[in-house]
């Protein structure tokens, strides 16, 4: 059973000022996870909710207070952009002996120091950069011929059953049981796997999942190296811990030995990554193997408006299986902001246009392109997106596709910078010492060039030219600011429009959010043929949608190409389900009419209370959350529930045929006062309105049942 935080009498700190400023701007949740008891701690930290903020400084709290040493601290996330955020925010906060790394990252530091031991005096083998050319070599010992994209199929494969702990003879039997889709049949890639081992260890090379495991095995089998990393690694932090897979887990456990100072923080509704291995059952778990680990939910998102958070809450609402158990329902702290737009297009050109179209009016209204994301399912979707923005003039970066500091570009600017660096007056301002090194390698801040390609590298250095006006200094400071941020692949923002996966935009954020292609048979994709699988499907996109702080657009395209087979909007989409049924020959004007009305009940669902979007059906009739405050008139509410017994006792039919008790709610709680103000209340249309609307009406402005008999006796005398 979990224990719900408590109101927990906070530890003397040393630095009293210090503990005030930790603490000063915390909510009520973030506060109760940073002062939690040392112990089994789990986060469960929805989108927005500033989980990093709550980890920190629950780091730096423990830390400031004496009860840890900083040094005696390991921060493990999955990204080396995470970490280094992680190590600047602990930094600012006056802890700066924290080591905050990637699993991979941490393991092969120790490695590296353990090697002479753990491997007879050798060093470790070489890391091998890419899996290709071996499991081209393993699979030819193999009998299957295999190409380029052959090679990267099996090398996914062989990745996936190694971060699940599963032996090259296991693989068949492991890979049914967990539904994988195998490139070539199981046995064939069983074989592949065993020969890529072979090939692996007669080159005297390792791959990324070879360091996890060799870190496993070199605490299990020499007590001595299990000690040593036990005794500097005390208490152990694990961002985004639904995405661990148990290779990763196992290491952890090696990690902690017996201890149990451990803090996770996670999010079940955001588990994306099942087919690499990652699984949120360690998540969903926790409370199983830790009987008094302490939880705190943070649901309270900064991040975006609440319209999009309640959209996004109404996407995960529907979710079902092990992770929908953990879901939070997030409650938006923001300022109210525009309705989310749904939009359906005739096919995916026109989609593409379209998005393109609503980019140029954005950045002409003032939002940088740089705050700007296209999100689709796959990156095969991204051509369309690229054209329809080069097009329209709207600068993009495809984001995933290259880190920026292993552009050919920016390293050569980098050089070029270090260069300048010694010849350059230190008294030059930053920026001008900047744009004099970079037009060493052509690049003028006047001159943006045409063609997407050059348009590209000048935009990846005019971003470096805009970190100049950010960071300050020398240039000599400059250019080992960039080194550390390269070490770190701390990138900075490139000015243009984003165009991203799904599954690459997580832990992102933009202004305004394009989340496209929400048909069927993209997503969720034709190949989600399990329960889980499409349930991992709806994750993604409530992923997507909380990407956006202020602007969110869901589209879909009818077809793909003008005149292709129809298709139907994606089944996670809002409210695809009210989406007009197509007459047998509609004409265009209807078929219009249809769109518009689709369109209005759409954009019009918001609470009138907190502003946010309204989804569900018995909310969108009361026209506010579940959760807000009832403003319902009771006595109202009795007159219109004792005139629904008589009239549906007089016509013969249920209570509910005539309207339902949500509907008699809103009516009681919204009190419409004329025609056009009943008919915006979900479940009363026109037949409804002219057989009921005059008795509501009257009853609404305070006719008593009474009078109604008598009005409609004169009306239709016997």
């Amino acid at each position: 059973m979990w224990r719900e935080p408590q109101r927990y009498r906070i530890a003397p700190v040393s630095d009293g000022r210090a503990a005030a400023l930790l603490l000063a701007g915390l909510d009520e949740e973030q506060r109760a996870a940073v002062v939690a008891p040392a112990g089994p701690v789990c986060i469960l930290a929805g989108a927005g909710t500033g989980k990093t903020r709550a980890i920190t400084h629950r780091i730096a709290y423990r830390a400031l207070s004496g009860e840890l040493a900083g040094r005696h601290v390991l921060a493990v996330t999955f990204t080396a952009r995470a970490a280094a955020e992680l190590r600047t925010r602990l930094a600012s906060l006056g802890v700066e002996s924290v080591q905050a790394r990637t699993f991979h990252a941490a393991a092969l530091r120790q490695l590296r120091f353990f090697a002479p031991r753990i491997f007879g005096g050798r060093p470790l083998p070489e890391l091998l950069d890419s899996k290709a050319r071996l499991v081209t070599l393993a699979a030819g010992r193999a009998g299957l011929r295999a190409d380029r994209t052959a090679a990267r199929d099996l090398a996914s494969e062989i990745e996936w059953a190694k971060s699940t702990l599963v032996e090259p003879g296991d693989y068949p039997v492991a890979a049914a049981k967990a539904g994988r889709e195998s490139p070539v049949d199981a046995a064939t890639v069983s074989r592949v796997f065993a020969a890529y081992e072979q090939v692996k260890r007669s080159t005297g090379v390792i791959d990324f999942e070879d360091v996890l495991r060799a870190a496993c095995w070199a605490m299990e089998e020499h007590p001595d190296v299990a000690e040593q990393v036990r005794a500097q690694y005390r208490h152990f932090t694990v961002d985004e811990y639904q995405d661990v897979n148990p290779l990763q887990q196992r290491l952890l456990d090696g990690w902690l030995g017996n201890r149990r100072d451990l803090t996770v923080v996670g999010d079940a509704s955001q588990t994306i990554y099942s087919f690499t291995g990652a699984c949120a059952d360690h998540l969903i778990g926790f409370p199983r193997r830790y009987r008094d680990a302490v939880v705190v939910r943070l649901v309270r998102d900064y991040r975006s408006t609440p319209q999009v958070v309640g959209l996004a809450n109404a996407v995960i609402r529907q979710a079902r299986g092990a992770e929908a158990r953990l879901r939070l329902e997030l409650t938006g702290q923001r300022p109210p902001g525009p309705e989310p737009q749904v939009r359906a297009c005739p096919d995916e050109p026109a989609e593409a246009a379209a998005v393109a179209k609503r980019c140029v009016e954005l950045i002409a209204g003032g939002t940088p392109a740089n705050e700007i994301a296209v999100l689709f399912r796959t990156n095969a979707q991204s051509e369309s997106y690229e054209e329809a923005l080069a097009e329209a003039g709207v600068p993009y970066v495809v984001h995933g596709a290259e880190r920026f500091f292993e552009r050919v570009e920016v390293r050569q600017a980098m050089v070029a910078l270090r260069a300048a660096s010694r010849s350059t007056d230190p008294g030059t301002p930053l920026p001008r010492a900047v744009a004099e090194g970079l037009a060493a390698v052509g690049w003028r801040a006047d001159q943006p060039p045409p063609g997407g390609a050059a348009r590209e590298r000048w935009e990846a250095l005019a971003a470096l030219a805009g970190l100049a006006e950010e960071i300050g200094g020398t240039l000599t400071e400059f250019a080992e600011e960039l080194g550390r941020r390269a070490a770190a692949q701390h990138a900075p923002t490139v000015a243009g429009v984003t165009l991203a996966s799904l599954h690459a935009a997580k832990g992102l954020e933009w202004d305004a959010v394009f989340v496209v292609g929400l048909a069927e048979g993209t997503l969720p994709t034709p190949y989600a043929r399990t329960p889980d699988a499409l349930e991992e499907e709806r994750r993604l996109l409530y992923v997507g949608i909380t990407r956006a702080r202020q602007w969110l657009w869901l589209s879909y395209a009818a077809a793909r190409t003008p005149g292709s087979r129809q298709r139907r909007p994606s089944r996670f989409l809002p409210l695809a389900q009210e989406q007009p049924r197509r007459a047998s020959a509609p004409d265009a004007a209807t078929g219009k009419r249809n769109r518009e009305e689709v369109r209005r009940r759409i954009l019009v669902a918001s609470c009138r209370i907190c502003g946010a979007t309204l989804l569900a059906g018995p909310e969108r009739k009361l026209g506010r959350c579940a959760g807000c405050p009832s403003d319902l008139d009771e006595a109202l509410y009795e007159r219109l529930h004792e005139w629904r017994r008589q009239v549906s006792a007089t016509a013969g039919v249920p209570a509910y045929v005539v309207f339902t008790d949500a509907t008699l709610t809103a009516l009681a709680e919204r009190k419409p006062a004329h025609t056009a103000d009943l008919i915006q209340i979900a479940g009363i249309g026109p037949r409804k309105l002219g057989l009921y609307g005059a008795d509501v009406l009257a009853l609404i402005g305070g006719a008593d049942i009474d009078d109604l008999a008598v009005r409609k006796t004169l009306e239709n005398p016997p």
